[in-house]
């Protein structure tokens, strides 16, 4: 059996193999394994594909996250508001400043952070809102910007819409931004990395020093800082990818569109409901994700599985119902929207290479699985 992986690593590789080689070669020779020359060119890059004025590169994206809330002053003892519904590594790095991360719900069709509950979430101790964009499409920035107090500051957490823009924004013009590098995201690094985006060039700086031991020179330290530096190996693998993005995306985009028109009959019967674009976004689709409303979805996932297609649930599990944040007082119910789309989503293979032929099976065995 040919299996249908949730994401195609492999075929991403086989790309540009033969460009990351060359540059590993070069890199090599050259010996620049922190900072240098990939990283300066990958960085210019990546800052005018995402239309804005600074990116640093960094470690991770959970350290993105965390650096951009320390660029815009977040410290021990602040309130960070977050949406329930995103990887616990959003809500890790609030945690891991000694800021208190106040929880709040998303919206019941797109997912995304709701503007409101995010207003409403917001207190005297309130230093910043981390919009996440999932999925692959932009949460909406701009109801918050023109309504936060001015102490309150937007940090968005990017890591999974990178090409993505809403009403022509994009991630950091305006405001912060935190992308990760991770593998399986658009633009995938050969390991952890991640950037932070924006257009202020003191935050940019600021962020650039903390990452670095808190200087931008050897043996200067003029703020605390840590260790969080984008290795010149990763900037050569990012940089062949970026060259691919813009086509990689709209791969996505055309494909996304094939699910759809493939599942327009089981939408119909009510047992899965499409994704949905919200106003304003040019959507990149990270993950295609439906609900399921006809069966058991961890059931169905099960016999996915066993016919040899891969699929993923993106989140299973609020951060308020688990374990490591069940010191923050909630309780099943708190967060409706985020709880019930825990129960039904589920995520289709979706890359750039992917096939029709490919998607076609895969909504043939989903159709099986909730007939059986």
């Amino acid at each position: 059996m040919n299996r249908i992986p949730l994401v195609d690593l492999k075929a991403a590789h086989a790309e540009v193999a033969d460009e990351v080689r060359a540059g590993f070669e070069r890199l090599l020779a050259n010996t620049a394994f922190i900072g240098g020359e990939e990283v300066r060119l990958f960085e210019r890059e990546y800052a005018d594909f995402g239309r804005v004025a600074h990116c640093v590169g960094v470690a991770n994206g959970t350290d993105a996250v965390e650096l951009a809330l320390r660029a815009g002053g977040v410290g021990p003892g602040d309130e960070v508001v977050v949406p329930t519904n995103t990887f616990i590594a959003t809500v890790g790095a609030v945690a891991r400043i000694g800021a208190r991360p106040v929880l709040a719900d998303c919206l019941p069709d797109s997912h995304l952070l709701d503007p409101q509950a995010a207003l409403d979430a917001v207190g005297p101790a309130t230093r910043a809102v981390v919009p996440v964009h999932l999925y692959g499409q932009m949460a909406d920035v701009t109801a918050l910007t023109g309504r936060l107090p001015g102490h309150v500051r937007v940090v968005e957490d990017a890591a999974q819409c990178q090409g993505a823009s809403c009403g022509g924004r994009t991630p950091g013009s305006g405001s912060i931004a935190a992308t990760s590098f991770y593998p399986g995201k658009n633009l995938g690094a050969y390991g952890d990395a991640g950037a932070v985006l924006t257009d202020d060039e003191a935050r940019a700086d600021l962020v650039r020093a903390i990452a670095n031991h808190g200087g931008v020179a050897k043996y200067r330290h003029d703020v605390p800082g840590f260790n969080s530096r984008l290795d010149g190996l990763q900037a050569v693998v990012l940089r062949a990818k970026l060259a691919r993005l813009t086509d990689g995306n709209a791969a996505r985009r055309a494909a996304a569109a094939r699910y759809d028109a493939l599942l327009t009959g089981l939408a119909a019967t009510g047992r899965v409901v499409l994704p949905v674009t919200a106003p304003g976004n040019v959507h990149v689709w990270h993950l295609y994700v439906v609900q399921i409303t006809g069966a058991d979805r961890d059931d169905v996932v099960g016999k996915l599985g066993a016919e040899g297609i891969g699929a993923g649930v993106h989140y299973p599990q609020p951060v308020h119902l688990t374990p490591a944040y069940r010191h923050l007082g909630h309780s099943p119910g708190d967060f409706p929207n985020a709880e019930k789309a825990a129960e039904r989503i589920l995520s289709l293979p979706l890359y750039p290479q992917i096939t029709p032929d490919q998607q076609q099976r895969v909504v043939d065995a989903l159709t099986a699985a909730l007939a059986g």
